[in-house]
């Protein structure tokens, strides 16, 4: 008789082995390998099981909408990623930087659903049930259907949710829970793998909506196994930089909505409040007119932002030139730059050059071209553009000027805001919109600053 074999395989990759090894030959990730039969649940001496009547399969025709329908969480930017609300049964993974706020956003859904009528438990698995009291009490989510519970082991969260028969739960976070069924250290790929498991077996037979956060590694990717994503519903990350009280959360995965709607938030004293209207947050609000600021119209998502950039160039200081941006991509500046030398005429080879946008956000998008050449244009020649004038278009190498992606709701939102002028693929090329908008100076015309030649 011929001797039983077993395969290995990795979680990861799906590197396969005869036999068992701590780390994998191919992603070099430890601990992923895993027995084929455990890693799939099959056995394959197997018998087929008689199915419920309540279980069994019926047409989808006969399945009801309202299973799947989306109920707001109060915090309508939140709604928005989601695709309009929480839906039931839905298990959603929130990820993020330490510190960017991730627990105070869901302890302020917890609250509103709570505020609703809604038992809500939240599971706190790296603070002491006190420390999460004191933060609700600074940020007004005290509610009496909101119960709260410092626990660990998953066992221990089964029981809450027996006892307090939640209709949203909330863990905070996954990597800090672990299980008596599955060995390693809490946090580790079997670990995460079997919380995670259970946790949306017991969100799909109960009904019941789960938010988890998640941790990240230092490249910003999801910590634990990459099956955790695959499992979970919807994922979404929660972004922002430390320096400003700006955050942004996206949905990278999103199995009931769109993934390409972004909300704002703003980080207070009095915890995040949401910003339905960001419109204002990127432009300067100096009445004065300066060279070298041009406003353009950025797309998050479905989103339209109106975005100043700021462009500086001075006398080189030494003998290697700087280059130094911050909230767009020194790639593309590099790029605009040799366009503008080559097709406009403006000399930049003994000027250093500052680049960046107003409110610390992040331009990595080509509708922003134009707006960050005539910027620059602007600084070289030290005039201001109109006050009243944004650009949006991308541009190439030969200086044409590219329509950008939903070209007519960066102008109808840029038309709003008070802008008269907008610069768009209708302006020609390049250098005819800097001729025009940027004229070159006079010989007779005394100048604010010699820096080059013109």
């Amino acid at each position: 008789m011929a001797r039983p074999t077993t395969d290995f395989r990795c979680t990861e990759c799906g590197w396969t082995s005869v036999k068992w090894v701590g780390r994998c030959g191919e992603c070099q990730a430890w601990g992923t390998v895993v027995d084929t039969a455990e890693a799939t649940g099959i056995i394959r001496s197997m018998k087929p099981v008689r199915v419920a009547d309540e279980r069994a399969a019926r047409p989808i025709t006969e399945i009801g909408a309202a299973d799947v329908a989306h109920w707001p969480s109060g915090i309508r930017e939140f709604d928005r990623v989601l695709g309009g609300g929480i839906v039931p049964g839905a298990t959603i993974l929130l990820s993020g930087e330490p510190g960017v706020g991730k627990s105070t956003l869901l302890l302020e859904v917890a609250s509103r659903a709570a505020r609703t009528g809604q038992r809500v438990l939240y599971i706190t698995a790296e603070e002491s049930a006190s420390q999460v009291r004191l933060r609700a009490q600074r940020t007004g989510a005290l509610e009496d259907n909101l119960y709260l519970a410092a626990e660990t082991d998953l066992a221990t969260v089964l029981g809450q949710i027996d006892q307090i028969e939640p209709q949203l739960l909330i863990v905070d976070s996954v990597q800090t829970v672990s299980s008596s069924l599955s060995e390693g250290l809490a946090g580790g790929p079997s670990q995460v793998r079997e919380v995670a498991a259970t946790l949306i077996r017991v969100s799909k037979d109960r009904n019941l909506p789960v938010l988890l956060v998640g941790h990240v590694t230092k490249d910003g990717s999801i910590a634990g196994p990459r099956l955790l994503e695959h499992l979970v519903d919807v994922v979404c990350h929660f972004e922002g930089d430390r320096q400003t009280a700006l955050r942004f959360i996206r949905a990278q995965k999103n199995r009931f909505g769109p993934t390409d709607e972004v909300g704002c938030f703003e980080m207070t004293g009095d915890g995040i409040a949401e910003v339905t209207d960001p419109s204002g947050l990127f432009l300067s609000r100096s009445r004065q007119t300066v060279s070298g600021t041009c406003v353009t119209v950025a797309v998050e998502g479905r989103r339209p932002l109106p975005v100043e950039v700021q462009a500086l160039v001075v006398p080189a200081s030494g003998p290697q030139l700087r280059r130094v941006v911050s909230g767009v991509d020194a790639s593309r500046v590099a790029m605009l730059l040799a366009v503008l030398e080559r097709r406009a005429g403006l000399p930049f080879g003994k000027l250093d050059v500052y680049v960046s946008t107003v409110g610390g956000i992040r331009i990595i998008e080509p509708g922003a071209d134009f707006a960050i050449a005539l910027a620059l244009a602007s600084a070289q020649r030290d005039l201001p553009l109109p006050p009243t004038l944004a650009a949006v278009g991308e541009i190439s190498l030969a200086g044409e000027i590219r329509p950008a992606s939903n070209g007519k709701q960066r102008i109808a939102e840029a038309k709003r805001l008070g802008f008269d002028t907008v610069l768009d693929a209708g302006a020609g090329q390049l250098a005819d919109a800097v001729a025009r908008y940027v004229p070159k100076r006079s010989r007779s015309a005394p100048a604010a600053e010699d820096a080059a030649p013109f």
